[in-house]
């Protein structure tokens, strides 16, 4: 159904070659050389371009399970607008690396209509439906997303790297029984405190996450039942837009365990695009683990983070920089006097 490239095989070997033969001991420079290689396999080139334009779009909307969160639900419409002041957490942390912002409101349960229209022109529907009683979408509401992500990719297309980012109180439940449904695992292993809840708290969203995947069993094989079921406009979204960034072969980098749970989605229906994913960060929650762990991505930075927004994800582009500076300045062994 979809068209995606094979990142270049050819330029990877020939980074490879030439990353050994630098003046350095061979492999010395660990995963960069890895990261380097599959920079150059991406562009198709050696070495890889300057990764000048890099783009977060934080896909935003609401949760049915929000009440199992430690903060409100009101805060997610709130931090729209802390996204577009640019104050928010990625706000500040993008700008570090001379990345841009965008937000796009796909399932916010709020009005909206004072914000700009670039910021809701996808939206799908006003919050999603509570999981561990009912339907997070209606029929049809998971593939309008899904094509809204794909659009919102092609209008991004430009980008040398792309970030999916998220806000919604609720999601790390929901993400959690996504990857559960997706690869069959239990409730009890991979639902985590979230924005931090206490174990009282915790025991009440895996009880809900566990009401979900019983509700939804033998619905989930389909991954668009699957986000109907559990899912939200704004991960079917998130998952469309890794999609169809594959398809233009544009190298992405996974925050953390939403865009995790999106990807796991996006590779059932696009089986290869994840050959153009990078794990940017190692989530606190543990649904990002068995999610990275199917996709046979390993995270670039483990620095305790859990604040989503695709704030891990900005922080390792410094990482994909060196690593592509590597093959393009440094020198080779056979130059040597």
């Amino acid at each position: 159904m979809f068209d995606v490239p094979v990142p270049d095989p050819a330029a990877r070997a020939a980074a490879l070659e030439r990353l050994d033969g630098l003046v350095k001991p061979l492999g010395s420079l660990g995963r960069l050389e890895e990261i380097g290689a599959w920079l150059a396999a991406a562009h198709g080139s050696v070495p890889p371009r300057p990764l000048d334009d890099v783009r977060v779009v934080v896909f935003a909307g609401d949760h049915g399970v929000s009440a199992l969160s430690a903060y409100p639900r009101e805060v997610t419409a709130a931090m729209v607008r802390v996204f577009l002041a640019g104050k928010s957490g990625v706000n500040v942390l993008a700008a570090q690396v001379g990345a841009k912002v965008r937000v796009a409101d796909i399932g916010v349960d709020w009005d909206g209509s004072d914000v700009p229209a670039d910021v809701t022109a996808h939206k799908i529907r006003r919050g999603s439906g509570s999981i561990d009683v009912e339907d997070a979408l209606e029929p049809g509401e998971a593939q309008a997303a899904f094509d809204a992500g794909r659009a919102i990719a092609d209008e991004e297309r430009d980008a040398d790297v792309l970030i999916p980012g998220d806000m919604g109180i609720g999601n790390t439940a929901m993400c959690a029984a996504l990857v559960a449904a997706s690869l069959g695992l239990p409730a009890a292993e991979v639902v985590g405190t979230g924005t931090g809840v206490d174990e009282a708290g915790l025991d009440r969203k895996t009880a809900a996450v566990s009401a979900a995947l019983t509700r939804t069993a033998g619905r989930v094989e389909d991954p668009f039942e699957r986000l109907t079921a559990l899912g939200s406009a704004c991960l079917a979204a998130t998952a469309g837009f890794l999609v169809q960034a594959a398809v233009h072969g544009i190298p992405v980098v996974l925050d953390g365990v939403f865009s995790g749970a999106a990807a796991l989605v996006a590779r059932d229906i696009a089986p290869g695009a994840e050959q153009w994913w990078l794990a940017g960060h190692r989530s606190t929650e543990p649904s990002q683990a068995f999610a990275l762990k199917a996709l046979g991505l390993e995270p670039i930075l483990d620095l305790g983070l859990r604040l989503g927004e695709g704030s891990g994800a900005v922080q390792a582009i410094p990482t994909l920089r060196a690593a592509r500076a590597i093959i393009a300045e440094m020198g080779l062994l056979a130059d040597l006097a």
